[in-house]
This record gives C-alpha cells, structure tokens and sequence, in this order.
C-alpha cells in the first residue's frame, strides 16, 4: 500500500521529458500502488480533464430520480449551490492528494459519511455515483486528453474509488472493473427518465456553471453545456439539445487544447487538491481542515 514516502514530490520524481509521470506510472504495480498512480494521473498528468469530467460526471447523477429527488428535498442546491459543488470536489481532492488512509483522507471520509447518514439514501444509488468517479473521467481523458490512459492508470482509478466506497459503507462493489462499467451501463439504462425534480436540479446546477463566467457569456456558456450532455441525459433533464455544429465546434475546441497541452513540459507540482475556482473557502487549504466542509458546515475563516 501506498505510504507517504514513496509519493512523487517534484522534479526530482519525474524523468524522460513530456511522458515521464506515464513511465513513473509504468514502474509502479497498480494494485499495489494504484493509490499513487491515481495520484499522479490526476494530480500531475491530467488536472483540468480530470475537474471538467468529474463536473459533467455529478451532473450525470442528476438524471437518476432518486437522487435529484433527494437533492431537492434538501434544498442544497438551489440555496447554496456553489458550496455543494465545493464541498464535494474539496473532499474528493483531499482523498486523492493524501491518500485515504492519511490523517486528512480519514478525515474526508468521516466528513462525507457524516453528510450521508444524515439520508436514507439506496445502496445501488451511492454505488452508480461512485462508478461515474471511476468511468466517466476515464471516457473524457480517452476523447479529449492530451494522450489515452495506460492499463496501469484504468485499473488503479477503479482500485482507488473501490477502496474510498468500501470506506464509505457502499456494498457489492464490483471486483472487477468491466463488471462494474457494465453496473453503470444498466442502471443508467434502467433509471435515466424525466422527471421535475431532475429539471430543477439539472437547472440550479446548469445556472451555477454559467456563473463562472461573466453575464455576457452565459447564454453562450449555456448552450455550450448542453452540447456537452448526450441524448440520455439530454431527455432525462428536458433540456434541449444544441445545434449539432456546436456540438462539433465543442470537441474540437477540446482536441486543440489537447494538443496544445502534449507539447508542455510535465507537471513539476501535483494540481489535485488546487481548485482556483474554489469561491467558499477561500485560500483553502491553508487554514482549513476537512471536518471544516460539508452541507452540514458553514465555516469561514477569520483573515485579519
């Protein structure tokens, strides 16, 4: 298992120029070290594809009514979107740059079960979220990433969520990793359908990416979005679907910047837990601790 020591820890871990961390990568044995090699994969090699993804990936569980159903019962995202999508996103990175076993990755998961048992929330819908952290990165980096994910990278991205859901109480995980991709595939399949409360949460969660940018842009940003959900998802939120060229003019935005990215030296420092975007905690994680986050917080640190 991964210990702190053996973790990457600047330019001295990382050789061979632009596929130096795949090479690290390639040394490492992914069931044993699948903790540092998802580390790296997402820290080091691919930040911004691993954000994107894991962004369009939770509003993926939005489609599935037993979630949004509970998302708005809670009232969350229509009061405070932009601190769920912080606090979830902080708890995740806490797990990935630390580690699960580590002091502030324990302290992640006691957070995020503290959040949970709060609900009656179903097995098999935990399960279908933790699957879109394993695949739907995986997916996006294989469309739009500066170069495809190894064998070694895929299979320590299943082990590592494997462990943080068997941490959070989650049962029948998968112990394979097509098994597992072929869970999400049914249960999408057999749960994705319309319903008012996805709209609403699918529309507060579509209203808070387009604040990110400024109000001349969010119509544009808007429809950008939705050229971004495929027809699943597209009816599961009764959104409607963007002018097929946007679609394309999308994706192949996204191929350019890849291949602007593949001509750039390898990340000297790891980008998992380093959210710029991050607007409820400000300097975070300076100042703040995991226990600090959560739904059921509402911490401010005092800067003077």
């Amino acid at each position: 298992m991964l210990m702190r020591k053996t973790r990457p820890s600047g330019a001295q871990r990382v050789g061979g120029g632009r596929h130096g961390w795949r090479d690290r990568t390639e040394q490492l044995d992914p069931v044993r070290d699948h903790q540092e090699i998802h580390r790296i994969t997402a820290g080091f090699e691919f930040p911004w594809d691993y954000q994107r993804s894991l962004e369009f990936a939770l509003f993926r569980t939005y489609c599935v009514p037993t979630i949004s159903q509970l998302l708005q019962k809670t009232g969350e995202f229509e009061k405070r979107p932009q601190k769920r999508y912080d606090d979830t996103a902080l708890l995740m990175a806490e797990l990935v740059e630390h580690g699960y076993d580590s002091d502030r990755g324990r302290e992640s998961l006691r957070t995020v079960n503290r959040m949970h048992h709060r609900y009656d929330i179903d097995n098999d819908d935990m399960l279908y979220v933790l699957s879109t952290f394993v695949y739907d990165p995986i997916q996006w980096i294989d469309r739009f990433g500066w170069r495809r994910l190894t064998p070694n990278e895929r299979l320590a991205t299943f082990l590592f969520y494997r462990e943080v859901g068997i941490r959070m109480g989650i049962k029948n995980i998968p112990e394979d990793f097509s098994e597992f991709h072929r869970f999400k595939m049914n249960y999408e399949r057999e749960n994705f359908r319309y319903t008012e409360d996805n709209h609403r949460v699918g529309r507060y969660t579509l209203d808070l990416f387009c604040s990110w940018f400024p109000a001349p842009l969010r119509p544009l940003v808007a429809k950008g979005v939705y050229a971004m959900l495929d027809p699943m998802m597209l009816s599961a939120f009764g959104f409607q679907a963007s002018p097929r060229w946007m679609t394309v003019a999308g994706e192949r935005a996204l191929v350019a910047r890849s291949a602007l990215v593949r001509w750039l030296p390898p990340r000297r420092t790891s980008k998992a837990s380093c959210d710029p975007r991050n607007r409820s905690y400000p300097g975070y994680p300076v100042g703040y601790r995991p226990s600090d986050l959560g739904t059921d917080r509402d911490f401010h640190v005092s800067r003077g």
